[in-house]
């Protein structure tokens, strides 16, 4: 299934970025058990590219697994190696066409009107509206006018109780790291990670 596809049917991408290589694949993998199936580890985490392998190989054929924070050609070229079928970035630059180069859609990260429409032209699956929380469900709407037929993906300061805002405005999917994985991938609390996931999915509406 394309990336699009799996982002309007999920819904909701955890992003997990944690300091602790084992920390962050169990968090993974709870997230995976709560019913998440879209997932994103970023290369900021510790050891990312051994949680890649370890996340890829744990999760298997249960939900889809991309790299977030993908920069280079190099980031990108590890990412595919160590089992990431898509790749995320916080901005426009090389990820992005290193990537689409490599044939693995993009979520690529964009602010303005003039990223959003770049992002797109590079050949972006869909938009990654970041940081969505200095921006809001209004500016999703407002996006949406001038360009209806790209898939703009809020991510950066998402909480729960904001999610049906952001589909009202008409986002694709959101993406949401530090208000759902919390510190779970630094070692902390996991059965506090399954009670955040359920209150997450339960606040995605049902298309």
């Amino acid at each position: 299934m394309e990336l699009r596809q799996l982002l309007e049917q999920h819904r909701l991408m955890a992003i997990v970025r944690g300091r602790d290589p084992e920390a962050s694949v169990r968090t993974a993998e709870v997230l995976v058990e709560a019913g998440v199936r879209l997932l994103e580890v970023s290369l900021t985490s510790a050891d990312a590219l051994r949680v890649l392998e370890a996340t890829a190989s744990v999760v298997g054929g249960r939900a889809h697994l991309g790299a977030g924070t993908v920069l280079s050609t190099e980031d990108a070229r590890r990412a595919r190696d160590a089992g990431a079928t898509f790749a995320v970035t916080p901005a426009l630059g090389e990820g992005v066409t290193a990537a689409v180069e490599l044939g693995m859609p993009v979520l690529a990260g964009a602010m303005t009107p003039t990223e959003v429409l770049a992002a797109h032209r590079a050949g972006a699956t869909a938009v990654k509206l970041f940081p969505a929380g200095a921006l809001g469900p209004d500016y999703v709407r407002a996006l949406g006018d001038p360009f209806p037929g790209i898939g703009l993906v809020p991510v950066g300061g998402v909480g729960a109780d904001q999610i049906p805002a952001y589909f009202e405005a008409g986002a694709l999917a959101v993406g949401v790291a530090g208000p759902l994985a919390g510190d779970a991938p630094h070692g902390g609390d996991l059965e506090a990670l399954r009670t955040r996931a359920a209150a997450f999915l339960a606040a995605v509406p049902s298309r």
